[in-house]
């Protein structure tokens, strides 16, 4: 697996620098229809648009050239598109072009909202839609390590839905996504979904460099990323703001990890925590076990998907 994973970032090195040479200059008027703007983030925008000469709908990812840089934009592009023929990943149609002021390229059109959209607050959504989710989104992030790559930006607002009970869901935005094995020397802030090993690279306010030693980048961190999601969309919010000894939250779930006492009782469970069965706190541990090189791969959920993960009184119905 390793070896493959070498050879697909070899090929991503190479398509990158094809794609460069062979860029092609245009407006994004003269070819596009621009329906409406559907998205919009850091990176610029994403616009639905009609391709002029075939009128086929595509979505337009474009990125201003004052806030990216060509090689970034490469990345993400030839990225997604090795990746892209799997199922549960949005596809890519092979069209990228730079305009006067920014970088594009098209892929799939998703009609649907995203996964975030759905969660309500303090309740979730039911754990039957959450187990569908979960088997097409592990699968999409298995394929992806076994290519070589991380996509480093699990969250919901990066998983669509083509329908509202998670029957079919695809996996989007590769723009933080890079090889395995990458070496991170600092993130700037840290977000809920970041594994404790990802804070410590993290620049915080009035920091002006890290201290730490580079973080490499490995698939444990997606693996992380994707249980903090699972508990999100399970109760409507999230277990604790970053993995860091001053957030309360995250170190009554550190401490319970650190548990040598098994099996443990219900009173031992953070009070965040008690909704969930047994089964489900089993497998949160795998996914979250505070050392990266003992966390599970993504695909190990699967082995939990026919358990209960809710307590009755607990389960989320909509």
């Amino acid at each position: 697996m390793i070896e493959l994973g070498l050879a697909d970032g070899s090929l991503i090195d190479e398509l990158m620098e094809l794609t460069a040479q062979s860029i092609n200059h245009l407006e994004i008027q003269e070819h596009f229809n621009i329906i409406k703007e559907i998205g919009r983030g850091k990176y610029g925008k994403v616009l639905l648009v009609t391709h002029r000469f075939r009128g086929t709908p595509m979505a337009l990812k474009v990125m201003p050239k004052t806030s990216t840089k060509l090689q970034g934009f490469l990345r993400e592009y030839c990225i997604s598109l090795h990746l892209s023929h799997h199922p549960c990943i949005v596809g890519l149609f092979g069209i990228a072009f730079q305009s006067e002021e920014h970088y594009c390229f098209a892929q799939e059109l998703v009609i649907g909202r995203d996964l975030f959209a759905v969660i309500q607050p303090k309740v979730g959504i039911p754990e039957s839609s959450v187990k569908r989710c979960v088997v097409q989104i592990s699968s999409a992030l298995e394929f992806i390590h076994s290519h070589g790559f991380v996509h480093r930006d699990i969250k919901p607002e990066n998983i669509l839905l083509l329908d509202s009970q998670c029957c079919q869901v695809k996996l989007a935005d590769f723009g933080l996504a890079q090889k395995r094995g990458t070496l991170i020397r600092f993130v700037t802030g840290t977000l809920p979904y970041m594994a404790p090993e990802l804070c410590t690279v993290a620049l915080l306010d009035n920091q002006k460099e890290v201290t730490a030693a580079p973080l490499s980048v490995e698939p444990s961190l997606d693996t992380w990323a994707f249980a903090v999601v699972i508990f999100c969309i399970l109760t409507g919010y999230f277990p604790w703001e970053h993995c860091m000894d001053s957030d309360s939250f995250y170190q009554e779930f550190a401490d319970w990890c650190s548990m040598t006492t098994k099996p443990y009782t219900e009173e031992d469970v953070p009070p965040l925590w008690r909704r969930f069965t047994p089964e489900a706190m089993e497998m949160f541990g795998k996914l979250l076990a505070l050392d990266a090189q003992k966390r599970c791969t993504v695909g190990e959920v699967r082995a939990y998907v026919d358990k209960d993960w809710l307590k009755k009184g607990h389960e989320n119905q909509l």
